[in-house]
């Protein structure tokens, strides 16, 4: 399994948040904080999942890791 990290929000940072919501679920405070600190935006995922989100938060201006 996989872990997407985020290391940073990038320019766009509206957009990842939203990003970020409808991937977790999370609500806006907590959305906002994972875009400002970065961090785990989901945890043990399957590889093709993993490349999914890390192309969504990629095209929303993201930096993100899978690790």
């Amino acid at each position: 399994s996989f872990n997407v990290v985020m290391t940073s929000a990038g320019g766009q940072k509206i957009a990842v948040i939203k990003v970020i919501r409808e991937i977790t679920g999370l609500g806006l405070a907590e959305a906002k904080a994972l875009a400002d600190n970065g961090g785990n935006v989901k945890e043990n995922v399957k590889k093709d999942e993993a490349e999914k989100i890390k192309a969504d938060l990629e095209a929303a201006g993201a930096t993100i890791e899978i690790k």
